[in-house]
C-alpha cells in the first residue's frame, strides 16, 4: 500500500482506453495524469497507441510510477457499427483493455469511446453474474431531493441502452444492481427504489412493468416504493429509477438537454434586456449551481452493471477532469465490493422467490 493513500485504501488498478472519445488520445491522457498526481492508490494502464500515449506523457506532470502503457494498435471510430467494429479491428485498444482487465492485470476498465462496442467488449471477455441475464448502463442525474452522507443531488437510472427490451426478471435485477451501487458507491445506505411507469398505480403500465412491481413487492428486500411517473424524476422521488434501456436512453438524453438548455436561455436573456440582465444577476448563483450539479463531468461516467468487472462509460466529450473522475468511481466501486455485494443481492432474490 503506497504511505501516501488513506487509510484502509487498497490500491486499485483501472484500465483506461486511451483511444476512446472525441478527444482521445489527448484529453484521455492528461485526465491519467492529473489522476496519478491526486490519487495515490489508484494505478492506471493506459491501453492504446504506444507512441501516440507518449507524446502526450512527455507534455504533461504526471506521476510515472502510476501509469503504465500497454500498447494496442487499433481503435474502435465512434460511428462504427459495434460488432463490425471489433471483428475488423481484433487489436482495437477497448478490446484488448477489457482482456486484460479480464485477466487480472487491472481491477476495472474506463472508456469514454463507442459506448457499444465497449458493451460488447465486456460482454465477449467478461464474466456475467450468476442471475443476470442482460446487462445494464446506469446514469446518475440531478434531483431536488439530496441523499446519503455526503447530501448528494443525483439519483441513478437504469438501464438507459444497454439493453433495449427487458423481461420483469430484468427489470427486478436492475433494481437490485442499482440499489447496490447507490449503497456502496453513493453511500445511501437504504435507497428508495422505483420502476418508471405510466402511472403511480400497481397495476400501470405494460405487463414486464405489473410483473416486476408484484416481484419487487413479494420477492426482495429492497426499499421498493412502486411505480414513479415522468414527472418524478427531476424532483427525486426515488433514489434508483428503473427501465428499459430504450426508455432509459430517451429520459436521459432530455434530462441532459433541458439542463443545458436552460443555462443557455440564461446567457441569451441576459443579452437582450437590462431588466433580464438585473433579474439574473441576482439568480446567478442558483444558475451556477444548476450548470454544477448537471454537468457530467462532475460525475464521471456511468456504470455497465452485470458482469463480475467494473466498467465505467465515460461521456463521448469527456475531457480531463471527466476522465480523471471517472477513474475515481471505478475505484471507489472495486473497493467497496460492488460485484460482490450484487451477487449476494441476486442469489438472495432467487431464494426467496423459489421460496
Amino acid at each position: 500500500m503506497d504511505p501516501r493513500a488513506p487509510v484502509g485504501t487498497r490500491s486499485v488498478t483501472v484500465a483506461v482506453d486511451a483511444m476512446g472519445g472525441d478527444h482521445a488520445p489527448g484529453e484521455i491522457v492528461r485526465g491519467v495524469a492529473m489522476l496519478s498526481l491526486e490519487a495515490p492508490h489508484i494505478y492506471t494502464l493506459l491501453v492504446g497507441d504506444g507512441e501516440a500515449i507518449g507524446a502526450v506523457l512527455s507534455t504533461v506532470r504526471h506521476d510515472p510510477e502510476r501509469i503504465a502503457v500497454h500498447h494496442a494498435p487499433e481503435a474502435v471510430k465512434m460511428w462504427e457499427k459495434p460488432a463490425e467494429a471489433l471483428k475488423e479491428h481484433p487489436q482495437a485498444s477497448i478490446l484488448v483493455a477489457a482482456q486484460l482487465v479480464a485477466d487480472g492485470a487491472a481491477d476495472a476498465l474506463v472508456s469514454a469511446g463507442n459506448t457499444g462496442a465497449s458493451v460488447l467488449a465486456c460482454a465477449r471477455t467478461w464474466r456475467k453474474i450468476p442471475g443476470v441475464h442482460r446487462a445494464a448502463l446506469a446514469s446518475v442525474y440531478p434531483t431536488e431531493i439530496r441523499r446519503g452522507e455526503k447530501d448528494d443531488p443525483f439519483s441513478l437510472i437504469l438501464d438507459v441502452g444497454a439493453t433495449l427490451d427487458v423481461t420483469a426478471e430484468d427489470l427486478v435485477a436492475f433494481a437490485i444492481m442499482g440499489s447496490a451501487y447507490a449503497a456502496r458507491v453513493s453511500k445511501n445506505p437504504r435507497p428508495r427504489v422505483a420502476l418508471l411507469s405510466n402511472g403511480a398505480e400497481a397495476g400501470k403500465g405494460p405487463p414486464e412493468i405489473v410483473e416486476a412491481h408484484r416481484l419487487l413487492q413479494e420477492a426482495t428486500e429492497l426499499n421498493f416504493v412502486g411505480n414513479v411517473e415522468g414527472v418524478d424524476i427531476p424532483r427525486g422521488t426515488a433514489d434508483v429509477v428503473v427501465c428499459s434501456g430504450f426508455v432509459g436512453n430517451v429520459v436521459i438524453k432530455m434530462l441532459e438537454g433541458v439542463s443545458e438548455t436552460i443555462v443557455r436561455l440564461g446567457h441569451y436573456a441576459s443579452k437582450e434586456k437590462i431588466l433580464w440582465r438585473a433579474g439574473l444577476a441576482l439568480l446567478s448563483s442558483g444558475i451556477s449551481r444548476l450548470k454544477e450539479v448537471t454537468d457530467w463531468e462532475q460525475y464521471g461516467g456511468a456504470p455497465v452493471l452485470g458482469f463480475d468487472k467494473l466498467f465505467i462509460k465515460a461521456h463521448g466529450r469527456s475531457r480531463a477532469r471527466a476522465i480523471a473522475n471517472a477513474a475515481k468511481v471505478a475505484a471507489k466501486a472495486v473497493q467497496a465490493g460492488l460485484a460482490e455485494d450484487i451477487e449476494s443481492a441476486l442469489k438472495s432474490f432467487h431464494s426467496r422467490r423459489a421460496a
